[in-house]
């Protein structure tokens, strides 16, 4: 079994962190059950997540998200508004996990949790975007499927091997990121050409 020493429990921040800005629900139920079936001894800060009533709650919500995240056009309102629950969780879990560290490395692990889960989340809004236009509903479906199982399957990674979890994190991070840029550019070089196209269309006389 997992112990987390001070360096283990940065490599559970950076994973849990990217796991909750992709899907928050699944990271804390799979986070839960675990602690509460005793596969896994989380850090004390994090002992509440084994409660029924919190692994209940996010089970729920998890399997509220497994349908409303795969409606084109509702997973973009549902995306949005976890933009203020997403990333304030995950600073809470990274807050809470490295609770008994000093408070300059509390301090660096909330911040780099929320950066972490702010950088998952963007990068998963921004490719949804892109793709919710397409009329057919398969390509959703099957993006939010492979979120929930990455969410899924780095939890469970990083409690049983933290850094293996961290450095899949931190390089999906960094693809996130570039990916997140390669559609911000190609949306600014689509609304460039519809801007003059717009612009030269002839405006009925007076």
């Amino acid at each position: 079994m997992t112990t987390f020493t001070p360096a283990n429990i940065a490599a559970l921040v950076i994973a849990a962190s990217f796991a909750a800005g992709l899907n928050v629900y699944a990271t804390v139920f799979t986070l839960g059950v675990l602690a509460r079936m005793h596969w896994v001894v989380l850090p004390p800060g994090l002992d509440a997540l084994a409660d029924w009533l919190v692994i209940a709650a996010s089970g729920g919500m998890f399997a509220l998200e497994f349908v409303a995240d795969k409606v084109p056009g509702l997973d973009l309102i549902w995306n949005g508004l976890h933009t203020f629950i997403r990333i304030p969780v995950a600073a809470l879990l990274a807050y809470q996990a490295s609770a008994h560290l000093s408070p300059q490395m509390q301090l660096l692990a909330t911040l780099g949790g929320a950066a972490i889960a702010f950088v998952a989340h963007g990068s998963k809004t921004a490719v949804r975007a892109a793709v919710t236009p397409s009329p057919e509903p398969l390509s959703n479906i099957a993006l939010s499927s492979g979120e929930d199982v990455t969410a899924v399957g780095i939890t469970w990674l990083a409690t049983q091997h933290p850094w293996i979890a961290a450095a899949i994190a931190a390089a999906l991070t960094l693809g996130a990121i570039l990916a997140a840029r390669w559609i911000v550019r190609e949306l600014r070089t689509i609304w460039r050409r519809l801007v003059p196209a717009t612009s030269n269309t002839p405006q009925p006389a007076p």
